[in-house]
């Protein structure tokens, strides 16, 4: 056998090797090519499922204008009623948080010794008395000067001036509520020795009672004494305390540029205690006519708030589905869950209300309305 037939029957084994290799190769490739023109056409008429949102119909509703700020409650009346005098307490006629009316005696100091120099002084007026009228006798058959006259009157003056001020002290020593209203919790007890200003009991007037609250300067064009107040306070839940404007500053604070307005309120149940704090609406004379959304419906971006507005469109194939369009609005004001649509709304549209963060331009929208989102524009959340 010659060196050229040996070398071609050496080269035939692989020769049929990659042979094999390059059809199983092409079997492979036109295997996969199937495979992805399978893939392209079950993409092409692939359709994205619609997105679950509840949704609702715009339209124009009566809105009633008002100020909002944060105010706090003050007593008409409100004092910590103290001791004026000196003393030891002998009797305490009252109990921690009862009602009590204007003139209630609420605590007496120990008045021994004032009783007793009030005898004293009673007495020796009462002999005054005697000697100025033998003194006015003796004048009148002329026996006696109206030099003496006039020191039995001057003697009789000093005795009486004496007995009206141990008198004084006396009275001094019996504590009386100034005015009608609730106690607080009292400070004293028996035996103990009060100083002169020592606290005794806070004592509160609460119904009415005043909310104090502060507005821009801007806003003094809106405000007038006898203006409708709203007051809602923290942890009363469903509460509603109305008043009107009894007073408006005189001056604007030059720091903060607001002023200060005191609005009375009717208080029949005790609710409000003063240093609470609560929010005050104050409603502005005109009513208007807007359009109300709740605020889970708006996108808010930096380069433009935003909601979905749903409606029929037509998809490539010009099948048609119920999509979501979104459109650019304009803020108004916003009270509780509700918030003004100036301008991009119009009524009679349909917007999602929820869901609204998983939308995009033309896709397509499942309504189910049976759980709406909140739309209440004083809402009690119960984590408040």
């Amino acid at each position: 056998m010659t060196d050229s037939a040996y070398s071609r029957r050496s080269l035939l084994p692989i020769i049929l090797t990659i042979a094999g290799c390059l059809a199983v190769a092409g079997l492979l490739g036109g295997i996969k090519f199937y495979q992805y023109q399978q893939g392209m056409a079950m993409f092409a008429n692939f359709a994205m499922p619609p997105e679950a949102v509840t949704s609702m119909v715009v339209a124009e509703e009566e809105w009633q204008p008002t100020l909002s700020a944060i105010g706090s409650i003050q007593a008409v009346n409100g004092v910590t009623v103290s001791a004026d005098l000196p003393g030891i307490v002998t009797e305490i006629r009252f109990e921690s948080g009862e009602n009590v009316k204007a003139g209630e005696v609420l605590v007496k100091l120990d008045t021994r010794q004032e009783e007793a120099q009030l005898k004293s002084a009673l007495a020796r007026r009462q002999l005054s008395i005697l000697s100025l009228q033998r003194a006015k006798g003796l004048l009148t058959k002329q026996v006696s000067s109206q030099a003496d006259f006039d020191a039995a009157t001057a003697e009789y003056q000093q005795a009486d001036a004496l007995a009206q001020q141990y008198q004084a002290e006396i009275d001094r020593k019996t504590i009386r509520a100034p005015f009608a209203g609730v106690l607080g919790i009292r400070e004293v007890n028996v035996g103990q020795y009060l100083q002169s200003g020592d606290p005794v009991v806070p004592l509160q007037s609460l119904d009415p009672i005043y909310v104090n609250f502060s507005l821009p300067q801007q806003n003094l064009g809106d405000l007038a004494v006898g203006r409708k107040v709203k007051v809602f306070a923290e942890g009363l839940k469903d509460a509603t305390f109305e008043g009107e404007i009894n007073a408006i500053n005189s001056v604007v604070d030059e720091a903060t540029r607001n002023v200060r307005v005191q609005a009375t309120l009717k208080n029949p149940t005790g609710q409000l205690r003063p240093g609470m704090y609560v929010k005050t609406l104050v409603d502005l004379p005109t009513t208007e006519k807007n359009i109300l959304i709740p605020a889970s419906s708006i996108s808010y971006a930096p380069y433009g708030d935003s909601v979905f507005v749903l409606e029929e469109m037509t998809d490539d194939k010009g099948k048609t589905y119920k999509g979501a369009r979104q459109q650019f609005v304009k803020l108004g004001a916003g009270r509780g869950d509700q918030v003004i649509i100036l301008s991009g709304l119009k009524s009679g549209d349909e917007v999602a209300t929820s869901g609204v963060f998983k939308l995009r331009n033309a896709a397509s929208v499942s309504v189910d309305n049976q759980t709406q989102p909140s739309n209440n524009p004083q809402p009690t959340p119960e984590d408040t």
